[in-house]
């Protein structure tokens, strides 16, 4: 992601003028346009569909949105996730769903995934403080790239995988690389490992 040489924008401002566009998310009223290759498209679609098949299997009241914002109330921030699970029941209690694919109530959450690009520091700190806060019960790292700082996926960097377990209202992280079977509290019965995920965000020439 870069961000977009723009004036401040309020989320009001973001939500009227780039909700229906899939390019841009806002962070502290500044326009970020997000430029995802089609590798990390590639990792976004796989997780997708091994999260569907596990909402499938055990007939869950769970559903993978294909557009969403998540407003994040008293800030001017929307972040737009790669992967979002929803949770259908608790959508009733959102003010802005009948109108709009906009989520601003943790408890709609059930897990988010962001897909690591060149601005990396956003989905280790900024995401992961603000989801953590928001009360979304887990959230994943994926950084099929390893690019992220060492402090996050260790030395020597290599592509990572960091679940984020939300405990009381902190983060626990546990990190997953090579072969590593992912663990997961909200689909406990996923069979999926980091180098599945990996994989998928290699060029087919390779």
């Amino acid at each position: 992601m870069v961000q977009s040489a723009s004036k401040i924008l309020t989320v009001d401002e973001f939500i009227n003028n780039y909700s229906e566009c899939d390019r841009y998310e806002l962070i502290d009223g500044e326009l970020i346009e997000m430029e995802p290759t089609g590798l990390h498209e590639q990792v976004s679609a796989l997780i997708g569909r091994k999260l569907n098949v596990e909402i499938d299997r055990h007939d869950l009241s769970y559903f993978i949105p294909h557009r969403c914002l998540i407003k994040l109330l008293g800030t001017e921030t929307a972040f737009r996730p790669d992967v979002i699970v929803l949770d259908q029941t608790q959508l009733i209690n959102e003010p802005l769903w009948q109108q709009q694919p906009i989520i601003t109530l943790g408890n709609s959450i059930k897990l988010i995934a962001e897909v690591v690009s060149t601005n990396w520091q956003n989905d280790y700190a900024r995401k992961a403080e603000d989801y953590a806060l928001l009360g979304v019960p887990e959230y994943w790292i994926v950084d099929y790239l390893g690019i992220g700082g060492r402090e996050y996926i260790g030395k020597p960097k290599q592509p990572t995988v960091t679940i984020c377990s939300l405990i009381e209202d902190e983060y626990q992280k546990q990190l997953y690389q090579n072969n590593d079977q992912l663990i997961s509290s909200i689909f406990p019965n996923l069979q999926l490992t980091a180098q599945q995920v990996f994989t998928a965000g290699r060029s087919v020439i390779e």
